[in-house]
């Protein structure tokens, strides 16, 4: 089978009160509920190594985006006992402000981010102020730095990080959205990433509303549920369900263990 990885989910923030119509394109009519959106980072262990995907967001982006931050995200990998200058591979799925902020907390690191990605958010679209809304100036400025420093590896479509942990290009979202599979003992589990931030969001088949290409949102969504193999092992990029269904790790506060199976099926 091959090297098996523990992930954890590490929520670092939470947006409250949120109403249906800023969470799918397609609202249910009869849905009138708010919901919670929650910000995770999630780490990858096995085989003697520490594996982050994403960064998260600092205090002076949750100041200008009025968020409200628990704990910087670099931070609470402390309670993993891993330090930010261990860390030598950082998968960011894209760079939208709260998955790429950060960076300069790295040092030893090695960036893993789609072609697309970075040519999208450095060219011509950046000039649309609806599409450029979610993206950080500073957190691509310095992207485009760790491109200049040669710390990042560049992937076109599918990408190996590791036996066992692969990337797959998915946009829709973002045009350079990737996803991540990555081999546990329950089978392959997907962290879809914003590919779908709530699990309705695929089930319903009805983006969240902050999309570039609808038709590869769609085209994602089946790509995410062949490599995941069952519904059970995908993993959205900001359920609060997430955090009812999947033990904590190891009675960790806000981490919570992926690998393991949850405590309700989706099949």
């Amino acid at each position: 089978m091959g090297q098996a990885y523990e992930i954890y989910a590490i929520r670092y923030a939470t947006m409250t009160a949120r109403t249906p119509q800023m969470n799918y394109l397609q609202p249910d009519p009869h849905d009138t509920a708010a919901a919670d959106l929650d910000y995770f980072i999630w780490l990858i262990r096995g085989g003697g190594h520490d594996i982050l995907v994403d960064t998260g967001f600092n205090e002076a982006a949750a100041q200008a985006r009025n968020r409200r931050l628990t704990i910087n995200p670099v931070d609470a990998l402390a309670n993993f006992g891993v330090r930010a200058d261990d860390i030598k591979d950082v998968i960011v799925t894209h760079l939208h402000y709260d998955h790429a902020g950060n960076l300069d907390r790295f040092p030893n690191a090695r960036f893993h981010l789609q072609d697309r990605e970075m040519s999208y958010a450095t060219g011509r679209c950046m000039c649309n102020g609806l599409l450029r809304h979610p993206f950080s100036a500073e957190d691509v400025t310095l992207m485009v730095r760790h491109v200049f420093n040669e710390r990042v590896t560049f992937h076109n479509g599918d990408g190996e990080i590791a036996d066992g942990i692969t990337l797959h290009r998915v946009g829709g979202h973002s045009d350079g959205l990737q996803i991540v599979r990555v081999r546990t003992e329950r089978g392959p589990v997907v962290l879809a990433s914003d590919a779908a931030h709530y699990y309705g969001n695929m089930h319903r088949r009805s983006p969240f509303p902050i999309v570039y290409n609808i038709g590869d949102m769609h085209e994602g969504w089946a790509i995410t549920e062949r490599l995941a193999g069952h519904p059970d092992r995908i993993i959205p990029g900001h359920d609060p369900l997430v955090r009812e269904i999947y033990p904590r790790a190891g009675g960790k506060a806000d981490a919570y263990a992926l690998h393991l199976p949850p405590s309700r099926s989706f099949a």
